[in-house]
């Protein structure tokens, strides 16, 4: 006999038939006159992560609300990752009810707000960012992607269909937007966390949101202290790896102190890696590479992080 309670799956589902853990973002759109809107999501996930020539984020919403109509309108936003103060999470739960136009409730916002460094490096009007933001994501929804760049801005009522399978107006009252992410801003003590090694205490105090789940009230967590757990370190052997390297290239080789330095790379993120290596070879006229060119290959990795 099963332990579990059987639910019924319902509208809303995460919120009604699961406790469903997920972050909270404020985004941040550009209206018709150009002002700044903003609005609460947690709705938000990574989506192209690695493989393609951007990367993007999925945002799932409501398609009359002002974030999705002014999406639709010029394609731009920036989901602004808040702390988990309470003062500030009363002020994203103030921004989150239905109908209210942006004239009428952003006023009432105590939020500051800055300048895009998009919009500084380039003169394009972006949407502008949280001050107080941990993070920041400045984004511009894909379009193209699923034939929604037919899809247009001024329907409050709900679309009518065909709908998209993926992106754009998927639904009657909903909408996905594939967001590809242009810039990556963060404040510099977690910047630097990132960069030199996180420790325990510098992980950024990010709320947990559990969602609207009574006739009232939103539900979230502050951050605790972190715990760190030790990754099971597996080492392939270096005749498993020889396999795979031989077969990468018919003309760059890899010496065997080399392909130490990749013995605990995961097994299936290990042709990639050594793609990578062949190609900065190729591009710097080396034949077979040494220990030493993969310090430079790892070098070269290190400082192309740091730049994004």
């Amino acid at each position: 006999m099963s332990s579990f309670e059987n639910l019924r799956i319902v509208d809303n589902f995460y919120q009604t038939s699961l406790y469903f853990p997920m972050p909270t973002v404020i985004i941040s759109t550009l209206c018709e006159d150009g002002s700044t809107n903003l609005g609460p999501y947690s709705l938000v996930q990574p989506y192209y992560v690695a493989g393609k020539d951007y990367y993007a984020m999925l945002l799932c919403c409501r398609n009359s609300s002002n974030t999705a109509q002014n999406i639709l309108r010029n394609g731009k936003c920036t989901l602004n990752f808040i702390d988990d103060k309470p003062s500030t999470f009363k002020e994203a739960v103030k921004l989150s009810w239905p109908g209210d136009k942006p004239e009428e409730k952003m006023p009432k916002c105590k939020l500051k707000l800055e300048k895009s460094l998009l919009e500084e490096e380039t003169g394009e009007l972006r949407p502008m960012v949280l001050t107080d933001a941990i993070q920041a994501m400045e984004c511009t929804w894909m379009r193209s992607l699923d034939g929604a760049e037919r899809d247009l801005a001024g329907e409050l009522n709900g679309y009518e269909p065909p709908y998209h399978d993926f992106n754009g107006i998927t639904s009657k009252f909903g909408a996905h937007f594939i967001l590809r992410v242009d810039k990556i801003l963060m404040k510099k003590r977690y910047a630097d966390a990132i960069i030199n090694g996180v420790r325990a205490k510098d992980f950024p105090p990010l709320p947990v949101d559990y969602g609207y789940r009574d006739s009232k009230n939103f539900w979230f967590h502050r951050k605790r202290r972190m715990r760190a757990e030790l990754l099971q370190m597996r080492k392939a052997s270096l005749e498993s790896v020889r396999y795979a390297a031989d077969r990468v290239d018919d003309k760059v080789k890899f010496t065997d102190e080399a392909l130490l330095t990749v013995l605990a790379v995961p097994r299936v993120f290990l042709p990639l890696v050594l793609k990578g290596c062949v190609a900065w070879a190729k591009e710097n006229g080396v034949t077979l590479i040494t220990e030493e060119h993969m310090k430079i290959i790892n070098d070269k990795r290190a400082k192309e992080k740091n730049k994004k």
